[in-house]
């Protein structure tokens, strides 16, 4: 097993997607096996650890997660909301992997705290290249702080460059 792959919970309702993507995964060289819940409620008992999910070495906390959003029990956005509430999860990656385009869901993750927004590819070339994407992108991450550690905010907020952003005099940024 390679140290540098992340540990990735896929979060899909369809089993066909879920093997597809075990598959594809494993040809675009992931070495982590993927971790997998079937649905919303799922997710979240992976996530806290409950019932036989408290076997982390089975199922050890991710570091990613792929979250579909049209689920049954809890969908994805329920998913998302709950997971932004947790304290220990905010470092947590979140993208979503959906096959709805609409900027009414695209805005609601985002507004939610997702990470990104990935439109399922309609065809196995197509998907196959977004996997080797992701995959590369989040092997890139894997310097992440773990997700138990406590944040250190920094001492101003920034802007999307990096740079500090400052308040007009006696106002303040927080």
């Amino acid at each position: 097993m390679k140290i540098d792959d992340p540990i990735v919970l896929l979060v899909d309702d369809s089993a066909n997607d879920a093997l597809l993507m075990r598959t594809i995964f494993g040809r675009a060289g992931f070495v982590q096996p993927l971790q997998f819940a079937r649905d919303g409620e799922e997710a979240i008992a992976y996530l806290r650890g409950d019932g036989l999910y408290q076997d982390r070495k089975r199922f050890p906390l991710p570091t990613t997660m792929l979250l579909d959003l049209n689920m049954p029990r809890k969908n994805g956005f329920e998913v998302l909301e709950w997971v932004r509430q947790q304290p220990g999860l905010r470092r947590l990656r979140v993208y979503i992997l959906s096959a709805s385009s609409r900027a009414q869901d695209i805005e609601r993750a985002y507004d939610l705290g997702a990470n990104s927004y990935l439109v399922k590819p309609g065809n196995l070339d197509g998907l196959l290249h977004m996997a080797k994407c992701l995959i590369a992108w989040l092997q890139l991450g894997h310097f992440a702080p773990a997700l138990s550690e406590p944040a250190n905010p920094p001492p101003f907020p920034s802007n999307r460059t990096g740079a500090a952003v400052s308040a007009p005099v006696g106002q303040s940024t927080l």
